[in-house]
C-alpha cells in the first residue's frame, strides 16, 4: 500500500488537537487566579481559556487590566516552569501514530500553537513527536510580539519552506476558531477536530471536521492504489 496526502505539507496546533493539557492548565489557572483574588474556573469553563493566548484570556474572562493580565501570565508561567511544562500532559490517543505515518509518507510537518514555543518544543520532545517536525512554531514567551493565531501560521509557513518542504498545498489541523480564522487569513484550509475544547459552531469556515483520528487520518493519508 502506497500512501500520500492531498496536502503538501501538514500544519498542527497543539492544545485540544495533539495533547490534552486540561488537567495542568485548570491547576495552574486555579493557583494564579486565586492569587489575584479571582475564582478559580470550573473544568467547564475551560473551553474559553484553552485555545486564545493567555494574556488575551486574562484580559476578556477575568476582566484584569493590561498590566495585571501581564502578571498573571508571569505567575501562569512560573508555574508551568516549575512543572517543566509536561506534568498533568496527555496524548490524544491515535494522533502519535498518526504523525509518525505522514512522516513515514514522507510529508512534511510542523507546529503553529498559540502557546509559547519554549513549552511547545519541551512537549514534542517529551513525546518523541519532534523528529517527525521540519518545524516548531509556538507563541514568543510574552505572548505579544507573536501571539497571533495569524502571525504564528505565517511563520510556521515561513520556518517549514526554509526547511525545505512544500508549502504550496498545506493544510491546519486545529481544534478553536481561532485556528479557522488564522488558517483564513492565510489561505491555509483547516481540519477541525472535535476532541478538544471547542463550542459547536468554531469549526464553521473549516474545510473539514473530524469526530476521531480515524476519519482525520482518511482525510490527511490516502492509498493510491485504492479502489474507486
Amino acid at each position: 500500500m502506497t500512501l500520500r496526502s492531498p496536502f503538501s505539507c501538514v500544519l498542527w496546533d497543539v492544545d485540544g488537537t495533539l495533547v490534552d493539557a486540561s488537567d495542568g492548565i485548570l491547576r495552574r489557572l486555579s493557583v494564579t487566579l486565586t492569587r489575584f483574588g479571582l475564582p478559580a474556573p470550573t473544568r467547564a469553563e475551560l473551553v474559553h481559556w484553552i485555545g486564545p493566548p493567555l494574556y488575551e484570556s486574562f484580559r476578556h474572562h477575568a476582566g484584569m487590566t493590561a498590566e495585571r493580565a501581564a502578571e498573571a501570565v508571569s505567575s501562569y508561567r512560573e508555574l508551568g516552569r516549575a512543572d517543566g511544562y509536561t506534568t498533568d500532559v496527555k496524548l490524544y490517543p491515535g494522533v502519535a501514530q498518526l504523525v509518525a505515518d505522514l512522516d513515514a509518507a514522507g510529508v512534511p510537518q510542523g507546529t503553529a500553537s498559540s502557546k509559547p514555543e519554549v513549552q511547545v518544543q519541551a512537549l514534542m520532545d517529551f513525546f518523541g513527536l519532534a523528529p517527525h517536525l521540519r518545524a516548531i512554531t509556538g507563541a514568543t514567551s510574552d505572548e505579544k510580539t507573536l501571539a497571533k493565531k495569524a502571525d504564528i501560521v505565517a511563520e510556521a509557513l515561513r520556518r517549514m519552506a526554509a526547511a525545505g518542504a512544500d508549502v504550496s498545498r498545506p493544510v491546519l489541523v486545529g481544534d478553536r476558531h481561532h485556528d479557522v480564522e488564522g488558517g483564513a487569513a492565510n489561505d491555509v484550509p483547516v481540519i477541525f477536530v472535535r476532541w478538544g475544547f471547542s463550542w459547536p459552531y468554531e469549526a464553521d469556515g473549516a474545510q473539514a471536521a473530524v469526530d476521531d483520528v480515524a476519519r482525520l487520518r482518511a482525510l490527511l493519508l490516502v492509498d493510491d492504489h485504492a479502489p474507486a
